[in-house]
């Protein structure tokens, strides 16, 4: 009998979904935190303030997205980008800035999931 992993049923830890957060008031992408053995979503990083919290299907209620109405520069390694600014990248889309590492790395989430990229510093 085979046995269903996350990835199978869609998310993994380090995916990204949408949902309302609590702290602050408006739809914004979380980072997954955690997923059940049936490869459900159960805890949730909120990439605007960091709260952790559960995520439920029907928590991920529709407000107007205001990301969307922001517009990002073009990725570009050579420059340095800071916690919160907006990107785009030809390969994955529209960005935020969520953490500035300290080894020339910062961590962007996109649509997709959050992903490492290097940066001038």
């Amino acid at each position: 009998m085979a046995t269903s992993t996350a990835k199978d049923n869609g998310y993994s830890v380090g995916d990204r979904v949408e949902k309302v957060c609590p702290e602050c008031d408006e739809q914004l992408g979380h980072i997954v935190k955690s997923v059940t053995k049936l490869g459900r979503v159960s805890r949730v990083i909120c990439s605007e303030c960091g709260t952790v919290g559960t995520f439920k299907a029907s928590s991920a209620k529709l407000k107007p997205d205001k990301s969307k109405q922001k517009s990002g520069d073009p990725y570009d390694p050579s420059k340095t980008y800071k916690s919160g600014q907006i990107m785009e990248h030809d390969a994955f889309g529209r960005g935020k800035v969520v953490e500035v590492l300290e080894n020339r790395m910062i961590d962007v989430l996109f649509p997709d999931r959050l992903r490492r990229l290097i940066h001038s510093r």
